[in-house]
């Protein structure tokens, strides 16, 4: 029996309202705050790097790291709102949704040289720490906790409504302890001379950035080894195949993710000789949605008789 999928085919016009097209248009109706978001991250971003060469504070630089990492985070959910409205083509018909996690590991991987600069920067520092004027520190740390209070403030709205904003809003949250890091930081060196604060606060900035980056860099190759999906068990969507009325069997039984939030099943379905393929295929794709949060199933339907012949055609020939 000739296999059928449950989505679209690429040149379809509906194709553009695919499982994605709630969450999508959830991130473009708060692109607005997205980008106001990014813009005062980078003029934080700009800021902080400027003061921290001048003042000599690696705890600026290291604050500047970690605003980097959350202004790239940021920048790849507009960029890959915007590539998700991008139309689908017979070279690409999955569009261009993979370039978000090649951007994301890229990101990765630069955020982890920074971190590790930063580390060994502030432990070396700790050890021979320079003199600091306070002054500077003391003001660009606290225009850069005001700036994302607004980010935190302009994002608040939109963290119920898009996956993607509650990301930044949590993101921005960060900054504002990194900022208040550096704050505390120039306060105990203009209260007590203690230049070795400086250091403090970079490594842990340092530290702070690590485990995001490492969790990101991970997500991001289990998504190009085509890894069966976070939240997805296996076992439990074969059960729910097999439950399904006019299903004998299933093999080939497959879950991967083609970008974030795009989870995508294919499977062979063995069916009753009663079976109606329509009535499976709407209960089938129907279960994987609403259970298992995957809008983009591919089934082959399959007769017992097919079975048996792909037995016998895969056997060894002597």
């Amino acid at each position: 029996m000739a296999g059928r999928t449950t989505t679209p085919a690429y040149d379809d016009p509906v194709s553009d309202h695919d499982q994605h097209a709630t969450a999508t248009s959830a991130t473009r109706r708060n692109w607005r705050r997205l980008a106001a978001a990014v813009a005062i991250g980078a003029v934080i971003l700009v800021v902080e790097i400027i003061a921290g060469v001048r003042s000599n504070s690696l705890a600026l630089l290291a604050d500047a790291g970690h605003v980097f990492a959350d202004v790239s985070g940021i920048g790849l959910s507009l960029a890959a709102a915007w590539l998700a409205g991008r139309p689908r083509t017979a070279d690409r018909t999955f569009g261009w949704f993979r370039l978000e996690i090649l951007a994301a590991i890229a990101n990765a991987l630069l955020l982890l040289g920074i971190s590790i600069v930063i580390l060994y920067e502030g432990v070396r520092r700790f050890a021979q720490p320079p003199t600091l004027e306070p002054g500077p520190i003391l003001g660009v740390a606290a225009f850069a906790l005001v700036a994302n209070l607004v980010s935190l403030r302009l994002l608040f709205a939109g963290r119920r409504e898009s996956l993607n904003v509650r990301a930044a809003y949590l993101e921005v949250a960060g900054d504002v302890l990194g900022a208040g890091a550096v704050l505390v930081a120039g306060l105990v060196i203009a209260l007590t001379s203690w230049q070795q604060a400086d250091a403090v606060a970079s490594i842990a900035i340092g530290l702070l950035i690590v485990p995001r980056t490492i969790t990101l860099l991970r997500d991001g190759l289990d998504v190009l080894l085509e890894a069966t999906p976070k939240g997805i068990d296996m076992a439990h969507v074969r059960t729910h195949v097999l439950e399904a009325p006019g299903v004998l069997d299933v093999h080939d039984l497959h879950a991967w993710t083609i970008t974030s939030g795009m989870n995508v099943v294919s499977a062979h379905v063995v069916l009753a000789p009663d079976a109606q393929p329509g009535d499976v295929l709407d209960h089938l794709a129907t279960c994987l949605s609403d259970d298992f949060d995957v809008g983009h199933s591919t089934f082959q339907l399959e007769t017992p008789d097919h079975v048996r012949w792909e037995a016998r055609a895969s056997r060894p020939l002597h």
